[in-house]
């Protein structure tokens, strides 16, 4: 085989590898999905880096750092989301803290397992019958 189309098959082959990426399986990116959704729909302030958002914004950053994860199929489980994702900043190593209404911040880590464990002790929703 000619070596220039040898190398560019490879090169080809390569980038067909790096665009393929793994998804969460399906449980882990309901429980994820329903984790974010659950902290937008909170009315919670989220901080990070020493600064505080409202849970809109939290949102849409949360979602900047699956998808970074996911790019590079690095969560598995929400336990990995919560962990890799939600628990601190990939810059500074800061924790982000939750603080809902009066009551005082703690950890988001120690929110969203509060919030999974919520998440999965509701039965699955039934199929509907046709």
């Amino acid at each position: 085989m000619n070596p220039r189309l040898a190398a560019l098959l490879l090169s080809l082959l390569a980038l067909v590898a790096a665009s393929v990426h793994a998804a969460p399986p399906p449980q882990a990116e309901r429980e994820i999905e329903q984790l974010i959704a659950t902290l937008a729909r909170s009315g919670c302030q989220f901080q990070r880096n020493g600064s505080w958002y409202d849970a809109g914004q939290a949102q849409a950053h949360l979602r900047k750092k699956y998808a970074y994860l996911r790019k590079r199929d690095m969560v598995a489980s929400a336990e990995q989301f919560i962990e890799r994702a939600a628990s601190e900043s990939s810059m500074s190593g800061r924790a982000y803290q939750i603080r809902c209404g009066a009551a005082a911040a703690q950890p988001s880590a120690t929110w969203l397992r509060a919030r999974l464990n919520e998440i999965r002790a509701k039965p699955a929703a039934a199929p509907a019958s046709r």
